[in-house]
């Protein structure tokens, strides 16, 4: 079953070049169940790894372009009269999907991003006084740009607690770079992509991650390192109780990449920075940013013995 899932990734590699590490973490992060934010500068190939993930997992999706104008109606919907049939008829917004591509995600307004709360958490939306529930499995895979580009609204730390992992891509390097610009356009590969996966196997993948062994110690390790992000004088807040979860399902399902049967620390090193570091924020003292650095977690690291 996981094999499918690196034959996923060989694809989304010919499409976003040079970027292996951050394509193997993405495909981590939807192995876990979580959604996925990712954070860079116009251009670098965000919104294109998302559209490569959704179709090469054979996930239905729906790209939702976020601006200072969008209202939360025209993310979950809204009832319209019809004359015909003489009552008000449900029309749902794109957030019915199996991934919702949430586009620019922080040039919206924090109304607008708010509507996406309960999906996140709770897959299901209210409207209306009416609980809908969303498609199984439910993504959400955002992008965002640097908050110091004009036009854009930070995420609360509501909402970056409920993105399971957020990464970087960058610049690509010259060799890749290179690769781009004498290959095929991006967006002409993309509609050629088949699907290598079908949701009912992603799903049935994610019931394998339940069987990845979780010994006490590696449990006793995890809990240090949350205990470290609260107590210590590296970070404002700690890790919640949600982050922790999400650091152990991430591991479990790195370990499950890797073909192993159970979890080892390296594998909660392997994806700590991409789950804590957008949900901590430094000491004021310490720096002006506002999510931890690489710097700050390896520092942890070596606090934390394993």
């Amino acid at each position: 079953m996981f094999s499918k899932v690196h034959k996923v990734a060989k694809q989304v590699n010919n499409v976003i070049i040079g970027k292996e590490l951050q394509i193997r973490q993405a495909l981590v992060c939807l192995l876990a169940g979580g959604h996925l934010l990712i954070e860079d500068l116009p251009g670098v190939g965000k919104t294109t790894l998302a559209h490569a993930l959704a179709t090469s997992l054979g996930l239905k999706f729906n790209r939702l372009q976020f601006t200072s104008d969008l209202l939360p109606a025209d993310v979950v919907g809204i009832s319209i009269f019809d004359r015909e049939k003489s009552q008000f008829v449900f029309h749902p917004g794109p957030v019915f999907a199996q991934v919702l591509l949430a586009d620019e995600i922080n040039r919206a307004t924090p109304k607008t991003q708010s509507s996406l709360l309960e999906a996140m958490e709770e897959r299901q939306v209210s409207v209306e006084g009416q609980t809908r529930n969303l498609p199984k499995p439910f993504f959400v895979i955002a992008t965002q740009n640097p908050a110091h580009q004009v036009g854009t609204f930070a995420l609360p730390e509501s909402q970056l607690d409920r993105f399971l992992m957020c990464l970087s891509l960058g610049y690509p390097d010259a060799a890749a770079e290179r690769a781009l610009l004498l290959g095929e356009d991006r967006r002409s590969l993309l509609a050629q992509l088949p699907a290598v996966m079908q949701a009912e196997e992603l799903m049935e993948a994610q019931q394998e991650l339940k069987k990845i062994h979780a010994s006490s110690s590696l449990i006793d390790y995890v809990q240090s390192l949350a205990h470290a992000t609260r107590q210590g004088d590296l970070f404002a807040e700690g890790m919640s109780p949600r982050a922790s979860i999400a650091l152990l399902q991430a591991a479990r399902a790195w370990a499950a990449m890797e073909g192993r049967d159970h979890v080892l620390p390296e594998d909660v090193q392997a994806v700590l920075i991409p789950v804590i570091a957008h949900r901590l924020r430094p000491l004021k003292s310490m720096t002006g940013k506002v999510s931890a650095s690489s710097e700050l977690l390896a520092q942890l690291m070596k606090r934390v013995s394993v």
